[in-house]
């Protein structure tokens, strides 16, 4: 079953639509207006009693825009004629002379009746002292008849429109009226409907979540047992990842096949069949190698431990190594190399691997080629060198099967390793610290950790996979910056180096979760128990690999303490390297 699906259909990754980025954009949610708390009074008009909830529900709450585009609302305590409503249907008007009007003001009260619709828009003004004066809501105004029929036709004609010849400014007094409409309209928008401003302008304005707030987002609901929530995350990512994407396209499209297998428990499966199936060749690089040239933190650990190693073992004539897990080979590529330009004649080397059958870095038997390549690399540099596998898992070897030699200086190499080996988290024998103690046995005159610098030892599932996220993403950063997004090697390595951990660092627990890193300080307290001492950097060795750090991009860091190098991308630790005796 193949974990990771390309979006080119050329790539040998499966189906090519898994992995393209998602177009569709969200829409936001209807919402719907709160209704205005602001304007409450009751309008008395004659007999009858009138609210604001009587007007049509568009004519309060609602932005100019939205109003009809012949009708406008004015409302303000200091206006004779508390609404207004002109509209283009003809209209009788007919005036009530026995409701409450303001001497100055011939405005103040009148229906405005439709033929043919019962429906009636009122028109009047809030009752107040301040409005009134002294006039007595019960006072009769004595109006003629014929007076009344002229203000009527008066204003018949301004909200109708049908005297061209009138000034409406001058009859209206609109310019005085300038402020509190506009007063009016940020009442409506801002106070009486602050709720439904805020949060449509918080939704108009919202951004769609990004992959790594997905990521997390489906983490946390799996910690949290919410399975269906998390499978609904995953199918939406799947449609914004890309494993020829950018950093974040790419790092997200691995971690959400570790959170699918981790749902499926199929982690373990999926790990394994990641691993370095072929050995190298002379003409084809493995996948680790090129991990180790293109992203440099990892070299730059090799290059750390190999220094120090030829530094302790310049006046030796025989110095023996043993390795529990070389990997590919590659750092002892490098060392036999830096022998072979010695002023003067290098040591014999003789180098002890464990070939653990359980080892995801190789195939069975793998290690015996990786040997054979070696010493026909050494014979062609003038090296004296000689390889020897052990087939044993790593926690069965014993000291006896070491052939440790008296005349040899033993040095000890853990290099990417013992995060390998599980702790008392995993099992009551703890077989990390239990090696630590037999190497100790051996005397070593030096033993060398190069480790990735991450906890995703014992921590929780969640805070594990938020420290996961964080140092993966400085890695394919780092890669980005050194190779194009479609270079055939980088996506090799991303599959089968940084894919097969992330997957089993999220998708697994237990005994089948085998990628057990731990930060620096954890490494130095388990040797320090073990009985070990810090072994300094010489002046040399920091030298030399702060000349190698200038010829790579500025953005990887290194920083020295104690018996330890840090190496790093734009101030992340990486890679540690340290020394002990």
């Amino acid at each position: 079953m193949s974990m990771i699906r390309s979006v080119n259909s050329s790539a040998a990754y499966g189906e090519s639509n898994l992995y393209n980025t998602g177009k569709g954009g969200s829409s936001n949610s209807a919402l719907s207006r709160h209704r205005s708390s602001v304007d409450k009074q009751v309008y008395n008009h004659g007999h009858a009693l009138y609210h604001s909830d009587y007007y049509p529900k568009q004519y309060f709450n609602s932005p100019l825009e939205m109003m009809h585009a012949n009708s406008f609302h004015i409302s303000t305590s200091t206006i004779p004629g508390q609404c207004v409503q002109v509209s283009s249907a003809p209209c009788q008007l007919m005036a009530n002379i026995h409701s409450p009007t303001v001497s100055n003001n011939p405005y103040g009260s009148f229906e405005v009746c439709h033929p043919d619709s019962s429906s009636i828009c009122n028109i009047s003004h809030q009752t107040s002292h301040s409005l009134l004066g002294n006039v007595s809501p019960e006072q009769d105004i004595d109006y003629g008849e014929e007076e009344i029929r002229l203000k009527l036709r008066e204003l018949e004609k301004v909200l109708l429109y049908d005297n061209e010849d009138l000034d409406i400014d001058d009859f209206m007094g609109v310019d005085d009226w300038g402020e509190p409409i506009q007063t009016l309209l940020l009442t409506n928008s801002l106070k009486e409907s602050s709720s439904y401003s805020s949060i449509s302008c918080v939704d108009r304005n919202k951004e769609p979540r990004t992959a790594k707030q997905l990521l997390l987002d489906c983490s946390a609901a799996i910690s949290e047992g919410s399975i269906e929530e998390a499978q609904t995350i995953i199918t939406q990512l799947r449609q914004m990842v890309s494993i020829q994407g950018d950093p974040h396209q790419r790092i997200a499209a691995y971690m959400v096949e570790g959170l699918a297998a981790r749902i499926a428990s199929s982690g373990q499966g999926i790990y394994k069949a990641l691993k370095c199936k072929e050995p190298p060749t002379s003409d084809r690089l493995s996948a680790m190698q090129i991990l180790f040239e293109i992203c440099p933190c990892f070299k730059f650990g090799y290059m750390a431990a190999n220094y120090i190693i030829l530094e302790t073992c310049r006046d030796e004539e025989n110095v023996h190594i043993i390795d529990f897990d070389l990997n590919q080979g590659v750092q002892y590529i490098n060392l036999i190399q830096s022998l072979s330009t010695w002023p003067r004649k290098p040591p014999h080397i003789r180098l002890s691997g464990v070939d653990d059958p359980e080892s995801v870095q190789r195939s069975v038997e793998g290690l015996k080629v990786i040997g054979q390549c070696l010493e026909k690399l050494a014979e062609d540099l003038g090296v004296q060198f000689k390889f020897q596998a052990i087939a044993a898992k790593t926690g069965d070897v014993t000291p006896e099967m070491l052939d440790c030699r008296p005349g040899e200086s033993l040095v000890v190499n853990f290099a990417f390793q013992l995060h390998h080996i599980p702790d008392e988290s995993v099992s009551t024998v703890n077989e990390r610290d239990q090696l630590l103690r037999m190497v100790k046995s051996l005397k070593p005159k030096l033993v060398t950790i190069v480790e990735q610098d991450m906890n995703t030892n014992t921590a929780p599932f969640f805070p594990r996979f938020v420290e996961a996220y964080n140092y993966y993403s400085a890695v394919f950063d780092s890669l980005d910056a050194t190779l194009p997004r479609d270079n055939t090697d980088r996506m090799n390595v991303e599959k089968h180096c940084l894919a097969r951990d992330i997957v089993n660092i999220v998708a697994c627990e237990g005994a089948d979760r085998i990628e057990r890193y731990e930060a620096a300080g954890k490494w130095r307290a388990r040797m320090t128990m073990a009985g070990f001492v810090s072994c300094p950097f010489g002046s040399n060795v920091n030298a030399s690999v702060r000349a190698l750090l200038k010829s790579y991009c500025d953005r990887y860091m290194i920083k020295e303490e104690p018996g330890t190098l840090y190496f790093g991308w734009e101030g992340k630790p990486l890679v540690v390297a340290s020394a002990w005796k």
